[in-house]
């Protein structure tokens, strides 16, 4: 059963460069992974936020997701470049 994610990530003002840069790296590092079935990323226009688009086969695929290095190496800079994370786990209705 697929798992689907909407993820929004604010920047800081002074930081959105470095985000994009660094998210853009997840996002082709992370549709390699054989569990991934969807991983887009979107920009908002002039409020420095990025919206993620993800499913996931399964759990356990998205699990081994979050180990990743690239995954961990964004945790570990999130509070220098970001001011809000937020993370809905969704389920498709139509």
């Amino acid at each position: 059963m697929s798992i689907y994610l909407t993820a929004i990530v604010k920047s800081k003002h002074d930081t959105t460069a470095a985000l994009r840069t660094m998210l853009l790296d997840m996002v082709a590092n992370s549709r390699k992974e054989e569990a991934c079935i969807q991983y887009d990323l979107h920009e908002s226009a002039g409020d420095h936020t990025f919206i993620f688009q993800e499913e996931w086969k399964d759990q356990v695929g998205l699990d081994l997701h979050n180990k990743q290095p690239y995954i961990l190496a964004f945790v570990a800079q999130a509070d220098k470049l970001t001011e809000d994370i937020i993370i809905y786990k969704t389920e498709k209705l139509a």
